[in-house]
Order: C-alpha cells, then sequence, then structure tokens
C-alpha cells in the first residue's frame, strides 16, 4: 500500500474539468470517536478506516447548501438551494488517499436528491430539512418523507475564537468523496478555500440518522469535537472507479 496523503489545509488542484459545484454555508461540525472495527464493513470496496489519534471518526454534518449546480449549466432553480444533513465517515484507500464517505444525506429538494443518487450513487434521501438562527444559536432540523428517519440538532457558536489544530484538520480538510456504486468504488476529488473554524457547543442533539447509518449508540455520549464556519465554495472533478 501507498503512504498516506499529507493533510492539507488549502486543497491540491483539480486535475481535468470541473463538474459540478455548490456554496457550503452555516456548517455545523459534531464528531465523536469510534472505533476502527466498527466501522470498516461499512466503508465501500478497496477503502478502510482513516485515523486520527489512534481513532477514527463519525460524523453529522449540517449546513445550507446553495447555488448547486453541474457543469456546464448554471444553478438549477427550485432544486439547487437546501438545508443538508449528513452523516459521515472517513476513508483511505491503497494509493493513500483520502476522502469522505457518506452512510446518508438529506435534503428537502426532491430533484437533487434524484439527480444525485442518479449521477453518482450518493446516498441522498429526501427529507423535510430546516435552520433557524437565533445569533450564535443555529438550530437544524430533518425528517425523512415516507421512512424513519428524523434528525433535531443545535449548536452555539462562539465567533470570537477560531480552531486550527490538527484535529479539526483531519475532519474538515477534506479533498475527495469515495461512493461506491454497483461492484465498483468511485473516488471524486473537490476543491474549496480553507474553512475558517469556530469552536461550537452542542446544545441539544436528538437523532436517528446516525443509528439507521449503521452508527447506533453515538448519540448516548458528548460529542469529542463541535466546529462551525460560515462556509466555503466548492468545486468537484470527475469522478474515477478505483483499482
Amino acid at each position: 500500500m501507498a503512504p498516506l496523503e499529507p493533510i492539507t489545509r488549502a486543497a491540491p488542484r483539480l486535475a481535468g474539468r470541473v463538474v459540478a459545484a455548490q456554496t457550503w454555508r452555516r456548517a455545523a461540525f459534531v464528531h465523536w470517536r469510534v472505533g476502527p472495527e466498527l466501522v470498516a464493513a461499512l466503508l465501500p470496496p478497496g477503502t478502510r478506516p482513516d485515523l486520527h489519534d489512534g481513532a477514527t471518526w463519525a460524523g453529522l454534518i449540517a449546513f445550507d447548501l446553495g447555488r448547486a449546480r453541474v457543469a456546464p449549466f448554471g444553478p438549477v432553480p427550485f432544486a439547487g438551494d437546501f438545508v443538508e444533513v449528513n452523516v459521515r465517515l472517513y476513508a483511505v484507500d491503497d494509493a493513500g488517499r483520502r476522502g469522505v464517505v457518506f452512510r446518508s444525506l438529506e435534503a428537502s429538494r426532491v430533484l437533487a436528491v434524484a439527480a444525485a443518487r442518479a449521477l453518482y450513487g450518493l446516498p441522498y434521501r429526501w427529507a423535510r430539512t430546516a435552520h433557524e438562527v437565533e445569533g450564535d444559536l443555529h438550530r437544524y432540523t430533518s425528517r425523512r418523507h415516507l421512512a424513519p428517519g428524523a434528525h433535531r440538532m443545535a449548536v452555539r457558536v462562539d465567533p470570537s475564537r477560531t480552531v486550527d489544530d490538527d484535529a479539526a484538520a483531519f475532519l474538515t480538510a477534506r479533498w475527495a468523496l469515495f461512493q461506491g456504486r454497483g461492484a465498483r468504488t468511485l473516488w471524486m476529488p473537490n476543491r474549496h478555500e480553507p474553512w475558517l473554524l469556530h469552536p461550537a457547543e452542542l446544545v441539544e442533539l436528538d437523532d436517528e440518522l446516525l443509528a439507521l447509518a449503521g452508527l447506533p449508540g453515538l448519540t448516548g455520549r458528548a460529542p469529542d469535537s463541535v466546529l462551525f464556519s460560515r462556509g466555503v465554495d466548492a468545486e468537484f472533478g470527475r469522478p474515477v472507479a478505483l483499482g
């Protein structure tokens, strides 16, 4: 196996053309340390858990997604703006490339859900999602249509301070995703400006998404990291199959 690529706070250049772009705004990152043996079976073929400080990590990420577009077209009216809540893990492949693995993604735009599933096999679910802001308090909610899966989370942000340590970089400086599709695993690179991260406090959590994603029991203990960012503009490169 190849050496692991370094974790860099700045994104490498995309090789080839941009195939999609989005804005990610007012993002909350809530993470728990998890034993790698508990998540290995949840990752796509050709990948294994990525580790930091002796553990891998599972995250609940909630944010406002905007201006979603697929090249060469512009933003999709009435479909490219919504609140997303996702459950994600961290993996590495035999080439040493690091990436995110999405276990689920909640979105309120059924056209965006259908397009992401059809184009890239991403496990989007159609849900009623919302984001309310009261000063430094951000409350995110989601409830799936026609299936179990509800989520309610609130975080209080400290905008006077920033976080820039190795754990935060491991969890947020991610320049690709891995996605299983049939017998193959796709690797899809992305780039965006570095996250400006603030510490936050989890003040409310009532979540079914982690357990439904194969990660039961995490909400019974306090998270190991809670971060917040005003957001970034992201671009994606062409996905390629591993192997």
